[in-house]
């Protein structure tokens, strides 16, 4: 997909609205949304890299309550004529049509490849990715089996939504001391992932999310894998401006 503007295109990734309580999920949808109003004047488009929520699931008829702050900017960002672009996460394996059908923003379940200008990008969320993680990939074969979506959809809502934002935070899946640990330039797997897809075909930049972790690793020469962190801990983003992708932090969190 080619996209070409002159005005600065924004990434952020794991927000993770929700957790680990709604009280304290209400503080960083706070300044996410201060973020929002801050990028909407200038952007030129917006990556959403997944993990948005700690947990969606999509009845035929229910959503998630909650969020509508963040989701009515988004609405009237995308119906500003801002390009929106989310990728689904770990924690969003189950999002279908919610935002595409209602929010104007099209969702994608795999890396996808943009050319941004003249810049060559694969973006994605990054879960799954590269070698290792062997549990977790045997895991999401079965939350993204239609049986077993089927299954979990004949749970009420009320204890569906419940069962499943427990088993979330119980297992450390936000961000624990493993995400915040670097690996080291060589072992980071989404570096080699970035490295492997790199000696098939050139790209500029490999963006994900899903680390939880800011990182910028130099592929080769012309090519850098770079991880935009999270809003749990780090509150990064990145900025593609003239050419260049740039990691920032949202200077509002600490006010």
């Amino acid at each position: 997909m080619e996209l070409r503007t002159d005005q600065p295109i924004y990434f952020a990734s794991d927000q993770h609205f929700g957790a680990p309580t709604p009280a304290e999920s209400k503080q960083r949808e706070r300044q996410f949304l201060d973020w929002l109003e801050y990028i909407h004047p200038k952007a030129g488009a917006l990556f959403l890299l997944g993990d948005l929520f700690d947990f969606w699931f999509e009845y035929k008829k229910v959503v998630p309550k909650g969020f509508v702050r963040i989701l009515g900017k988004l609405a009237q960002m995308a119906d500003a004529g801002l390009p929106i672009y989310y990728f689904v996460g770990n924690h969003d394996l189950w999002m279908k049509d919610y935002f595409s059908s209602e929010l104007g923003i099209p969702v994608f379940h795999q890396p996808q490849e943009f050319q941004l200008n003249d810049t060559r990008f694969l973006i994605g969320h990054g879960d799954g990715l590269g070698p290792n993680d062997k549990g977790y990939k045997r895991m999401k074969k079965v939350f993204t089996n239609p049986f077993f979506q089927t299954l979990f959809r004949w749970f009420h809502p009320d204890l569906g939504v419940a069962l499943a934002q427990y088993l979330s935070t119980k297992n450390k899946l936000i961000s624990g001391d493993e995400d915040q640990r670097f690996l080291g330039e060589d072992e980071e797997w989404l570096a080699q992932y970035s490295r492997r897809k790199e000696a098939e075909q050139h790209r500029d930049y490999y963006v994900f999310g899903h680390r939880h972790l800011p990182l910028e690793i130099p592929i080769n020469a012309t090519s850098v894998y770079m991880n935009i962190g999270d809003w749990i801990t780090h509150y990064t983003y990145a900025e593609f401006s003239e050419g260049k992708l740039i990691l920032k932090t949202w200077e509002g969190a600490k006010g």
